[in-house]
């Protein structure tokens, strides 16, 4: 099978929530299926404890289309929403590979105080890293740019508004051969998700 195609970007250019819905399960979940597979696989080998894969439902919704779609690795088999959690997924313009704290996580706090803490951790991840503050959008910072007091302010924020995200990770177009190619876009995910993997285990530790 092979990775994601220009095709697979335009589904969110269709209209309507059942014509893109069609596509979504018809064209990128089965490749979600495969490489969240094996990304799993990887994950459990790397952090040393079952990891479970879940791809987006978009269950909740009634009319208005998904303007993305992903896959989600957490440690639990119920649910990632309310964990730290890996992704891979689509925009129309861009394929992410995210480090995900959104919202509904329950110790937001303490791990933002753990990020706080550890705030040299940042400095020792690639130039090509970026970071959002909010999930729903395209939008993303390269982390290279914040200075450490942004950085320092993203952090509280995360901490102390309710709704506020942080989702650090990589940003790929559509026209990169990486993303075209399943086993080099395997690879890449699997290194990004590595060089991740301090941030993760920092913000499990803070979960204990």
């Amino acid at each position: 099978m092979n990775g994601f195609t220009k095709k697979d970007f335009r589904v969110f250019q269709l209209e309507g929530l059942g014509e893109r819905m069609t596509a979504i399960q018809n064209q990128i979940q089965p490749k979600f299926q495969d490489i969240g597979s094996q990304l799993t696989t990887d994950l459990s080998m790397m952090i040393g404890n079952e990891m479970y894969l879940h791809i987006a439902k978009h269950a909740r919704r009634k009319v208005n289309p998904p303007n993305d779609t992903w896959l989600a690795i957490a440690d639990n088999k119920r649910g990632y929403k309310k964990h730290p959690h890996f992704q891979l997924g689509l925009f129309d313009d861009h394929l992410f590979i995210w480090l995900a704290f959104i919202y509904e996580l329950p110790a937001k706090s303490a791990i933002a105080n753990r990020f706080l803490n550890e705030l040299d951790l940042f400095s020792t991840l690639s130039n090509d890293i970026v970071v959002s503050l909010d999930h729903m959008k395209k939008d993303a910072k390269p982390l290279a740019s914040f200075s450490e007091e942004e950085l320092k302010q993203s952090l509280i924020r995360f901490r102390d508004v309710k709704k506020a995200e942080f989702l650090v990770g990589k940003h790929l177009t559509p026209n990169d051969e990486v993303v075209q190619d399943k086993e080099k876009l395997v690879e890449y995910t699997k290194h990004t998700y590595e060089e991740l993997l301090p941030l993760y285990q920092l913000a499990m530790s803070a979960n204990e």
